[in-house]
């Protein structure tokens, strides 16, 4: 029988990471033409030494991908960051919407192939000049990606770009100028997050369905982009039912087979969404773990 207080606790933590109201960023810069290549800066909250610049944190929001769930929705975290003393940016990006002729009672697929990685490759290749023009006060030397749930695979991939395949258009030549990851519970190996049903099967749909899964999948799935060599970072909470904490150790456990040591910091009694909450006090260990590799 279904835990009806997991259950409920699921859900009030839910309810208390969308109940912030949205926050307006300091300024926004378009790296793309589409509506959705854009990227929202926020200057940090507290005052830095004289001739100290901020670590520049780069947020990258989850919602399986889907067009329903956009940028707004992290922009409290997004602020939190802000007030922690770092800069941040918060990048939006192609999801994935109705179909022609799909049916609506489906709801949108997730994400677009090749649309979604392209953003995410145009906004970070396009970060250090929009910075630059935007956030006088960040120091982009000093780079941390981190991301929630489907925003958790895109930071583990941007970080990856330079183990890409060597026919991807995505494929960088050298590792990424980062000073790390964060990852909070990430969609980080799609072959178990598929055994496991994850928000309906939207790795399945990010590829494009199952008649390109098996061939996209080294171009996109962060547990075959191994190693990186750049730190990583996966937060995740013990009772998360929305990406299950088996996806975690999956990619971690890859990370040790191709030789390289991935952090785990597991969260007890914590859910899918107080990491990105505010008020709650998962989201001060996301803080404190962005800031040691960011610091």
């Amino acid at each position: 029988m279904p835990d009806d207080s997991a259950a409920a606790r699921a859900a009030a933590e839910e309810e208390s990471a969308f109940s912030h109201p949205p926050v307006d960023p300091d300024v926004s810069s378009a790296y793309g033409d589409h509506p959705d290549q854009v990227i929202d800066f926020y200057a940090p909250r507290s005052e830095l030494p004289a001739g100290v610049l901020a670590p520049l944190v780069v947020v990258l929001h989850g919602g399986a991908w889907r067009a329903p769930y956009d940028r707004r929705h992290v922009t409290p975290f997004a602020d939190y960051l802000a007030r922690r003393g770092f800069a941040v940016a918060n990048v939006e990006y192609r999801r994935g919407a109705l179909l022609p002729g799909q049916d609506t009672a489906g709801g949108p697929v997730a994400g677009r192939w090749p649309d979604t990685f392209d953003d995410v490759a145009a906004a970070l290749d396009a970060l250090p000049a929009l910075v630059r023009a935007a956030l006088p006060q960040a120091d982009s030397r000093r780079t941390v990606i981190t991301g929630h749930s489907a925003g958790g695979h895109l930071a583990l991939w941007a970080a990856a770009r330079h183990v890409l395949p060597p026919d991807s258009g995505w494929r960088v030549d050298r590792p990424p100028p980062l000073r790390g990851v964060v990852a909070l519970a990430p969609i980080a190996d799609f072959t178990v997050a598929e055994k496991l049903g994850v928000c309906g099967g939207a790795s399945l749909q990010l590829l494009g369905g199952e008649d390109h899964f098996a061939s996209r999948r080294p171009y996109a799935d962060p547990a075959l982009l191994l190693p990186t060599g750049i730190a990583t970072t996966l937060v995740q909470g013990r009772t998360d039912d929305v990406v299950p904490q088996a996806v975690a150790e999956a990619y971690a456990d890859a990370a040790a087979k191709a030789g390289e040591v991935v952090g785990v910091t597991l969260l007890e009694d914590v859910g899918h969404f107080p990491l990105i909450d505010p008020a709650a006090d998962a989201c001060a260990v996301v803080a404190e773990e962005i800031a040691q590799l960011a610091w």
